[in-house]
């Protein structure tokens, strides 16, 4: 089975176990996203609960992406800063080193003073700003010895080269430190314009808050309802696997005596790429309990727990309490694992979500998911249809 990389459909949006609190939310963020200051508009201007809930749904998206292009710079940022302050110490070193040769050559000025040798040319080296002045000053440099002669230059070299690093990483720091502002700014303007329509809440009637309850009941059982289709499926494939397992089984004993090179090839051919060894089974029930005990905890952007996390946040911690180390960022855990079908999706597989992988959840099993879903709401179980079959990208498994 393919991955779904289809358009997203211009219906509406399966919201699992949304809050109703949350859900109705979308009917005040038009007011917000219309650019109408000036007056609250009729009702015959305004749109439907389904435009008005796909509208929020894409700002909560732009708020996933924005997360995860945040996780990303502040992680290149840090890297970035280590290196910064292993040039720093290198720098430190090297002009520590620098300054012993330059006072070895300065007592070597000295003795050619007390000796009446060469006074000028010794106190021009004495009062040089760096040792490539002195350098530079061929007449002089002459009367040193070929040791003396090749310290200097050697630290003349580093000093040079560590100094251009120093430089180059401080630019490359600041680069980055300006990037992840910008990004923090963008989240938040897109933050701010959620809290607004939430504060707007309170001027929705009861009848409308009533309706939207009732359109999210009805595509949480229809993500319901899609998440047990698959369950049926996998397990009629499990079954099926069964069956032709033990088929081989009672082949290789009839053939026992008279050599089982054939069956043995077959053997191997059934397993098939996506099917996990024992190992991972393991693995994955370590990553679904720690999932499991985070249930409940806040979404916060940028955030890798203890208390509160975003959706990447929480299956990278997931699986590094199993002993795998994931990458921060859905763009990067995408890649961090086999691809398989979401037919053959086991417990402990990743979900990716969207075109532009900004929403990634943890399966349990039986069309079901863990993830921290958007700002706002927690850590939660859910159908991984919650935004419709298309929605989903990719199915990977990481160990």
């Amino acid at each position: 089975m393919a991955s779904h990389r289809k358009s997203r459909p211009t219906g509406t949006r399966v919201a699992g176990l949304r809050t109703p609190a949350l859900a109705t939310a979308a009917l005040t963020s038009v007011a917000l996203l219309s650019q109408t200051a000036t007056a609250t508009p009729s009702d015959d201007d305004r749109p439907s609960l389904e435009e008005v809930e796909k509208k929020v749904d894409d700002l909560y998206r732009q708020a996933g992406s924005a997360t995860e292009k945040y996780n990303a710079a502040k992680e290149k940022t840090t890297k970035q800063r280590k290196r910064v302050d292993t040039l720093l110490d290198d720098v430190a070193k090297r002009t520590q080193r620098l300054n012993e040769a330059r006072e070895e050559l300065g007592s070597y000025a000295s003795a050619q003073y007390r000796t009446g040798s060469a006074i000028p040319e010794t106190a021009t080296f004495l009062l040089a700003d760096s040792p490539q002045d002195y350098v530079d000053r061929n007449h002089l440099l002459s009367r040193l010895t070929g040791r003396q002669k090749d310290a200097v230059d050697d630290f003349t070299t580093q000093q040079s080269e560590t100094m251009a690093k120093r430089r180059e990483a401080t630019e490359s720091l600041a680069t980055l430190t300006e990037s992840q502002n910008d990004l923090k700014t963008a989240k938040a303007t897109v933050q701010k314009k959620l809290s607004t329509a939430r504060e707007l809440l309170s001027e929705l009637t009861a009848e409308e808050k009533a309706r939207l309850a009732a359109i999210e009941r009805k595509k949480q059982e229809e993500a319901a309802r899609k998440a047990a289709e698959l369950a049926e499926r996998q397990a009629e494939e499990r079954q099926a696997e069964e069956r032709e397992r033990q088929e081989r089984a009672a082949q290789e004993e009839s053939d026992a005596g008279s050599g089982s090179s054939e069956s043995s090839g077959g053997t191997g051919a059934s397993s098939g790429p996506t099917a996990p060894d024992a190992s991972y089974g393991t693995k994955a029930e370590k990553a679904l309990a720690f999932a499991r005990a985070q249930i409940g905890k806040p979404y916060v952007w940028g955030a890798t727990g203890p208390g509160s996390y975003d959706c990447s946040g929480l299956t990278q911690a997931a699986w590094k309490a199993a002993g795998v180390t994931l990458p921060r960022t859905t763009y990067d855990q995408v890649n961090a694992g086999t691809t398989v079908p979401v037919s053959q999706a086991q417990p402990g597989d990743l979900v990716f979500f969207y075109d532009d992988l900004s929403h990634v959840g943890l399966y349990i099993g039986n069309g079901m998911m863990i993830h921290a879903p958007k700002p706002g709401a927690y850590v939660r179980e859910e159908s991984i249809f919650y935004d419709g079959e298309s929605s989903i990208h990719s199915v990977v498994r990481p160990a």
